[in-house]
Order: C-alpha cells, then structure tokens, then sequence
C-alpha cells in the first residue's frame, strides 16, 4: 500500500511538471503571437517611402490598422513618408507640372529622412514616375535600376533591419487599361521581382492589381481602379495593402474588400478611422520635419507637437484593442 502511495504520489508531481511546462508554453507561444513574425525583434519604426500613391496613404493605414487591430501588444510606429512627383531615378519630363518645378529626386531628401525616423523596417514604393509616363526606354530604365541599388544599398548602411521593396501599382490608361504605359511597369516590376534571386525582398503588388484589373475589365470595359489611370481609389490602395499583408504572412487572402478587414466590427471600423486620421497629419509634419524640395504640399505641425498628438491618439486606439 506504502509502495502504491509513493507512485500516486510520484504521478501526481510529474503530471504537475508537466502541465506547468504545457502552461508556460502556452503562454510563451501566446506572447510571440503577439509580434508579426515577418518582421525583426524589438522593431519599433516601419517607414514608408514612395511618390504621391504612398503619400495619399490609404494604403498605409490599411497595413497600420491591420496590425494595430491583430497585434494590440506590439508597440510600433508606421511612418509615411511619401513624396508626390518623386522619383528614385533623378529623372523628370520635361514641361514637368506645367513647367513650374521638376520631379523631386529621392537621393535630395533620403539621408534626412533617416536620420530623423531612424527606422528599423523600410516598405519603399517606387517606379510609377520613373517610367515618365513614356515608351519603355533603356536609358530610363538604367536610372531607375540605379536608383533602387543606391537606395538598397543606403538603407543597409543606415542599419536598416529590413528592407522591402515593393513593385509600382498598375498604370489604368483610361482608354488601354493594363495595355499602355502599364507594360513599361511590367518591365520594371519584372526586374524588381528579380531581385528576390539576390535575396532582397519585394513584395509584389503590381501583377496582382494588372490581374484584378484585367479580369474586371472582361466584363466592364469601362471598370477603373485609377479614375486618372495613376492615383488608384479606395479598393486599389485596399488591394495595395492586400498584397503586402500577404506577402508578410498575414492571413487576408479571403478579404476581397477593405470593408471586410474593417468594417465587420465598430471597434475595428473607428480603429481603421483613428489610424487613417493620424497618418494625415503625421506625413505632413514628416515631411516638414525632414524637409524636400516640392513645392504645393501642406505645411506640417512641428513635429513635438504632431507626436503628443500622436501619442494622445494611440492611447484612444489602445482602449479599442482586445489585449
């Protein structure tokens, strides 16, 4: 019987071990679900470079409510930084804007702008202007391959952990659709895409709006995602983010609308809201902040004050997040 007591008893104390452990492996496992695992520890600051598309934004708030909502313990910040007009190429038409300024050139801002964000992660958007809105050319194309390498290799000697490249949107032609100037961005997409046998990372965005397009227009000829075949709308900045967030592994490969990621729950409809309301004032005092040479745009709060701001909301956003 004394013998039976000591093995109950030494069950119970292994059982216990052993529930402990499953314990704290639930919980260590809850605690990584918690940081995207696409991106490196302890990131704190993801920015976004680009042209006029980046700016407009829509996009990046998207990413940014989509982890604000699924990730409520990772404190992170998303940047934009998007300039319109710009060009990684240093190239610009002539006649630019009416002849009022030419495109602004990335390589006159970029090392401010880093030096000021001191990012951890960089989602950089260019190629839309660095084609000029032209027949393909090679020259061209060599400036804007020139462009990418000088700004691949910058952000690496910044210390940046984690560079995403990401291929320009579709070109909509109001009268081609996918079939004018957007086969210059294939080209240029291509190239990028190529990139990934060098081990960069490109997320890939343009087939997959010239997919969409394309099929949408064998049925309406007419259906637009960019109404001035540049600037897309609401869904094309939703199928922009769409195709980033899957890219990183994140699971909306059913979210065929942004109302569907957003707008199924208030909480997650005024987080989306809160989000998009404070990237419209924090790009303009980025840009304030750091400084360029495109004139027209809006003149940002100074940059103490945007972030109180800033911190202020996030504190609103957080009593909306399920912890």
């Amino acid at each position: 019987m004394k013998k039976l007591t000591t093995q109950t008893s030494s069950f119970f104390i292994k059982a216990a071990r052993l529930v402990g452990s499953l314990i704290l492996l639930l919980l260590a496992t809850a605690a990584q679900a918690q940081t995207p695992s696409a991106f490196p520890p302890n990131t704190q600051r993801i920015l976004f470079l680009g042209n006029s598309i980046t700016y407009a934004g829509d996009y990046v708030a998207d990413v940014e409510a989509w982890f604000a909502i699924h990730y409520p313990n990772w404190p992170v910040q998303f940047i934009n930084a998007g300039l319109p007009s710009e060009t990684v190429s240093g190239l610009s038409e002539p006649g630019h804007a009416g002849g009022s300024f030419a495109r602004p050139d990335l390589h006159e801002r970029l090392y401010r702008v880093l030096n000021l964000t001191k990012p951890d992660v960089v989602i950089a958007c260019y190629g839309m202007n660095d084609g000029i809105y032209l027949p393909f050319d090679s020259a061209r194309f060599k400036a804007f391959a020139a462009g990418i390498n000088w700004l691949h290799d910058t952000l690496v000697k910044a210390g940046v952990k984690k560079i995403i490249h990401v291929t320009p949107p579709v070109h909509d032609d109001p009268l081609l659709g996918a079939g004018g100037y957007n086969k210059v961005l294939d080209a240029y997409a291509q190239w990028l895409l190529s990139l990934r046998a060098l081990g960069w990372e490109v997320a890939d965005i343009h087939f997959a709006m010239t997919e969409y397009l394309n099929g949408k227009r064998k049925t309406n000829p007419t259906y637009k995602l960019a109404e001035d075949g540049v600037h897309p709308g609401r869904h094309g900045h939703w199928l922009m983010a769409k195709a980033i967030l899957q890219y990183l592994g994140e699971p909306v490969d059913t979210l065929y609308q942004a109302e569907q990621a957003f707008d199924q729950h208030e909480t997650d409809s005024t987080i989306r809201k809160l989000v998009a309301e404070r990237q419209a004032f924090m790009k303009d005092a980025w840009l304030t902040a750091t400084g360029h040479k495109r004139p027209g745009m809006n003149a940002g709060m100074p940059l103490n004050e945007a972030l109180q701001l800033y911190h202020a909301m996030e504190a609103a956003i957080n009593k909306l997040r399920v912890k």
